[in-house]
């Protein structure tokens, strides 16, 4: 009886992963995937190489050379206070990954976890959890992030902590009903009749079979990360002078739209291209996860 139970113990061929060889050869030819990849490495080369060279000091202000255009000197021109652009936008995107990075972190140990138990448990410990996220829901990024700068005042910490608190509500949705569809098959089934507790099917069958579904739920979250830290900065509630910030450049560039508007398309571009990278490596990964999707390709 022991080699037939630990065959059903095992996940289904259809969940298992692809080999890492088969994986890479197929994600190579899906153009999703390689074109949101490859913006999405663009971003964080610029984040990187912000850590090590920039062209000028972006802290640096020189009002003598306010609102020059592209030159030689300064590839993008500089701004009001004499930055060069693309100092800005280099630094701007260490300051854009670092907050999203953490934000997502938050949002991702909180949620799997709080989902997994909600899953797992049931019961009461489910109904609390799940009002508890209905709760947070009423909390979007903005407001909290104006709730807690009336506390501890705005600034890096403060949009991090708002992004990562309306990131929790989403992820243990999704966690609870991707974790409850795998709780209700065969194989885990088995794993209960061979003595396993909640814990440890979890850990060993749950956690590792809705893995791509977090994964590609990530990406899409570092998106919508994004997309609030650079809200926050522009309303003054996120990231502070004289730290450089995508939205920062563009609050700093809304009065002179009609003098020099490229110091908004800019920022505005760079929004744009990491938000379009992560978007499409999130539907380049859903399509390489899904085993359907593998078999017909």
């Amino acid at each position: 009886m022991s080699a037939p139970l630990t065959t059903l113990v095992d996940a289904p061929a259809a969940t298992r992963p692809l080999p890492a060889r088969t994986f890479w050869r197929r994600a190579l030819r899906h153009r999703s995937f390689v074109l949101g990849g490859a913006l999405s490495l663009l971003v964080l080369a610029s984040a990187l190489l912000s850590l090590v060279w920039t062209p000028w000091s972006p802290y640096e202000i020189d009002i003598a050379s306010k609102l020059r255009p592209p030159s030689a000197a300064h590839w993008l021109g500089t701004d009001v206070f004499g930055r060069d652009i693309v100092s800005l936008l280099l630094a701007g995107a260490r300051s854009t990954i670092m907050v999203g990075i953490i934000a997502v972190s938050i949002g991702l140990t909180f949620g799997v976890c709080l989902g997994l138990l909600a899953s797992a448990r049931r019961g009461w410990t489910e109904e609390i959890i799940m009002r508890f996220s209905d709760f947070t829901f009423a909390f979007p990024a903005v407001l909290s992030a104006i709730m807690l700068s009336a506390v501890v005042g705005p600034g890096m910490v403060t949009s991090i902590v708002a992004i990562g608190i309306f990131q929790i509500p989403t992820l243990i949705r999704l966690t609870r009903g991707s974790a409850n569809a795998i709780w209700a098959r065969e194989f885990v089934l088995a794993a209960r009749a061979a003595g396993k507790g909640s814990f440890r099917i979890t850990i060993e069958h749950v956690l590792p079979n809705i893995l791509s579904v977090l994964i590609v739920q990530a990406t899409i979250q570092f998106a919508l990360a994004i997309l609030a830290e650079a809200a926050l900065s522009y309303l003054g509630l996120g990231t502070q002078p004289p730290q450089p910030s995508w939205g920062r450049m563009l609050n700093d560039a809304q009065t002179l739209l009609f003098q020099s508007p490229m110091l908004a398309v800019y920022p505005g571009a760079a929004i744009a291209i990491a938000v379009l990278g992560l978007n499409l490596l999130g539907d380049g990964l859903r399509d390489l996860f899904d085993p359907r999707l593998a078999r017909e390709r």
